[in-house]
């Protein structure tokens, strides 16, 4: 039972270091530099101007408990955000940025496609609706779930603390 015990941590142990090393590219500080930016000056909105950007806003599309919920990913925004410009646990930062994305693309940018709010979500007033016009509004949300991907998939690269501590992906 022992050696099974053993076997089972050893394994456990493998798996992690695995997701915590990274690949040695040196390029992959600008997907890192655009990305933390981005997240990270979208966290603080989120409680600098939160009738804008945080609460109101996320009351305006429709998303429940909004009080609630902008702060969270605000929070969310701000850490994972400086996590990734350090390079430091880079592939679990980049999985909330992931969700974040996705919720973001669902809950603003579905409704513009179909052209009507859908679920509870609204949808806001735009001279045009559709395929193009969905397209146009998702630019940078597609960007950063992009750039979150490549992160969660490549990890913090040459510069980061990620290797620095766990070394390098084989």
């Amino acid at each position: 039972m022992q050696i099974l015990n053993i076997h089972i941590k050893k394994k456990i142990s493998m798996n992690l270091t695995h997701y915590l090393q990274t690949d040695t590219e040196k390029t992959t500080i600008l997907i890192r530099f655009l990305v933390g930016v981005v997240f990270l000056s979208e966290g603080v909105q989120k409680f600098m101007y939160p009738g804008l950007r945080g609460p109101g806003r996320f009351e305006g599309i429709g998303i429940p408990f909004p009080e609630f919920s902008g702060y969270m990913v605000g929070g969310f925004e701000i850490v994972c955000g400086l996590l990734v410009l350090a390079g430091f646990l880079t592939r679990f930062a980049s999985a909330p940025l992931i969700v974040i994305m996705l919720v973001a693309l669902f809950t603003t940018k579905l409704p513009i496609l179909l052209g009507t709010g859908f679920w509870g979500f609204n949808l806001r007033e735009l001279e045009h609706y559709g395929l193009l016009s969905m397209l146009h509004e998702s630019r940078n949300d597609m960007a950063m779930l992009i750039g979150s991907i490549f992160l969660w998939i490549r990890g913090g690269g040459y510069w980061s603390v990620d290797l620095k501590i766990w070394g390098k992906r084989d």
